[in-house]
């Protein structure tokens, strides 16, 4: 019982992930902080829906459709849609209108629904159109870069095209990293060490606030449905 989580990485530039996910028996999750945008798709009882989306700065509590079914694709970070930008998506999200079984609608168009197969290349369809688009100065950061600009121009076009703050960013996707380190079995010392936490209660205050789980729980695999595909625990 929960959520069923398979997630694959894309070689694509345009998306980072495309996870698909089922709902057994659970009415709600606890959210996870994230850093990416991306378009959601899901069926209940024959019903078929679109969505957006967005940034998400903390964890919290969100309903889960039950004995749904979803696709996902996690755009890489700095890349959007055009039409709405990360900014007003940022604690939130959007369901797209009109959808069907076969295609949904989006900037004006109509698309066909995809598959866990075929999510890249519904992304390259939009890319051409020029309904997704990306600032590469955002990924050049990421990688450890330092464009030629001012510390307040570079945030104003990071935040931009992330919704979120270089600072934010960061403390996310190192939290993330820990719950995954956590839960395959690291000690909560060597997840502190890892990643450069000042020490573990530096770690579980970052846990509980992006995440929403303790260091014990994210091990054991407890405390309920997680919006994170993680290893579950082995079992003797």
């Amino acid at each position: 019982m929960g959520l069923r989580f398979t997630t694959r990485r894309s070689d694509s530039p345009w998306v980072d992930a495309v996870w698909t996910c089922t709902s057994d028996q659970v009415s709600e999750m606890t959210s996870v902080a994230a850093t990416r945008c991306g378009l959601v798709f899901w069926e209940r009882d024959g019903r078929h829906y679109a969505g957006v989306s967005g940034p998400e700065t903390a964890t919290g509590t969100a309903p889960v459709p039950e004995e749904a079914t979803f696709v996902g694709i996690e755009f890489a970070i700095g890349t959007s849609l055009r039409s709405i930008p990360p900014s007003s998506l940022t604690d939130g999200g959007v369901e797209l209108p009109d959808t069907t079984r076969r295609s949904f609608q989006l900037a004006g168009s109509r698309w066909e629904r995809p598959g866990p197969d075929d999510a890249e290349a519904l992304v390259e369809r939009l890319v051409r159109d020029g309904a997704v688009v990306r600032d590469p100065i955002v990924g050049e950061v990421v990688r450890g870069g330092r464009p030629q600009m001012s510390d307040r121009t570079l945030e104003r076009r990071f935040r931009a095209a992330t919704g979120l703050t270089r600072g934010a960013v960061r403390q996310i996707e190192r939290a993330r990293e820990a719950a995954y380190l956590l839960a395959v079995g690291k000690g909560a010392t060597d997840v502190v060490a890892s990643l450069g936490y000042f020490d573990q209660p530096h770690l579980a205050r970052a846990l509980r606030r992006y995440v929403g789980r303790t260091a014990t729980q994210l091990h054991e695999g407890s405390g309920g449905a997680l919006a994170l595909d993680l290893p579950q625990p082995t079992t003797s």
